[in-house]
């Protein structure tokens, strides 16, 4: 659990916080590192000054508040817009209630978005980052075969799954 890589294969030297199964934290939440939440956030949840920073919202989670973090992986609820400007990744049991923009998204079977998946290159609401040789724009090998809307509605379970391909 803590000092593992993430999934971008990195790992934090600013540490990881947690916010466990039985806390309830009411108001935002600002960091910078690692976040793990288990428990209940009433509030936003922003990363310090643009700093590069890593959100886990387990299966018990429950975050009712805008996110805005350049890396996120979603196993849990949110009931509020969500801004990634780098990769988010929505897990099997990813309920998210609102928008969520995003540079990069990978998305399993049973994760369910109840808005808008909205498709941003050049995210400004978080760090931004440059995508690579192979993967322009930051969009999957699936992804890159025939043109995307910018803006997709969902208000059923997203059946997709979707896996990045690494070079």
């Amino acid at each position: 659990m803590f000092g593992k890589k993430n999934s971008e294969g990195a790992v934090s030297k600013s540490g990881t916080t947690l916010i466990s199964k039985n806390t309830e934290v009411l108001g935002d939440v600002v960091f910078t590192g690692n976040l793990m939440v288990e428990g209940v956030v009433r509030g936003n949840i922003n990363v310090r000054d643009g700093k590069e920073a890593h959100l886990q919202l387990l299966d018990t989670a429950e975050v009712t508040g805008e996110i805005n973090v350049p890396t996120i992986v979603i196993n849990g609820r949110v009931r509020g817009d969500v801004y990634s400007s780098k990769h988010i990744e929505l897990a099997a049991k990813a309920v998210v209630d609102g928008n969520v923009h995003y540079n990069l998204i990978e998305m399993v079977r049973g994760s369910q978005v109840n808005g808008n998946l909205v498709y941003e290159p050049n995210a400004q609401n978080a760090p931004s980052s440059k995508g690579d040789a192979n993967n322009k724009g930051g969009i999957s090998a699936s992804e890159k075969s025939s043109p995307q809307p910018e803006s997709h509605s969902s208000n059923s379970n997203v059946v997709a799954s979707t896996k990045v391909a690494k070079a």
